[in-house]
């Protein structure tokens, strides 16, 4: 497989953008964007788990903030080793957890909130979703409840075993 061509900065101002690359075209596309690291991170295990699971490969540029500046990072988890990411310049990335939270607690708004609602909606949309599928359309006050707290408590993986639960279980009561 030949090496891709470099990946270009992304255009606008400095943000966290995880830029894939598309072999058939030998270019370059945003995926993920988001003024906070730990979304775009997110949606790039998310995307390379998805990609790999087909049997394919991904190639991904991490771009973010730096001093007013676009910086060009590794992915972790893919050529990065634990710890602080490396730039290509070999300078080190950004702070680990606890000195990005001191940062971020004094420079921008709660980063942890927003994306913990995010994910909570995403997960009572697939929760929905599913009981839609499955033929439960009206549902009463209480099971709105019940969604949301379930929402609340399970995780993405857990929410999405729910769902192909309840999706096998509409298949299998049309089909009998």
């Amino acid at each position: 497989m030949p090496e891709p061509s470099p990946c270009p900065r992304p255009p606008g101002a400095p943000r966290w953008v995880a830029m894939v690359h598309e072999a058939a075209r030998d270019s370059w596309a945003p995926a993920a964007q988001s003024p906070y690291r730990t979304p775009v991170l997110y949606a790039v295990g998310e995307m390379t788990r998805t990609v790999r699971a087909r049997g394919g490969e991904l190639t991904v540029a991490l771009w973010g903030p730096e001093g007013g500046d676009w910086r060009l990072y590794d992915v972790p988890g893919e050529k990065a080793p634990a710890g602080r990411p490396v730039a290509r310049d070999g300078k080190p990335g950004p702070a680990g957890p606890a000195e990005s939270r001191e940062r971020s607690e004094t420079s921008v708004p709660s980063e942890p909130d927003k994306l913990a609602e995010r994910m909570t909606n995403r997960r009572h949309q697939v929760l929905t979703a599913a009981l839609s599928a499955a033929g439960l359309y009206d549902l009463a006050p209480e099971d709105g409840a019940a969604l949301r707290a379930l929402a609340g408590r399970l995780d993405e993986p857990t929410v999405r075993r729910v769902a192909h639960w309840l999706a096998a279980a509409a298949g299998a009561g049309a089909a009998g």
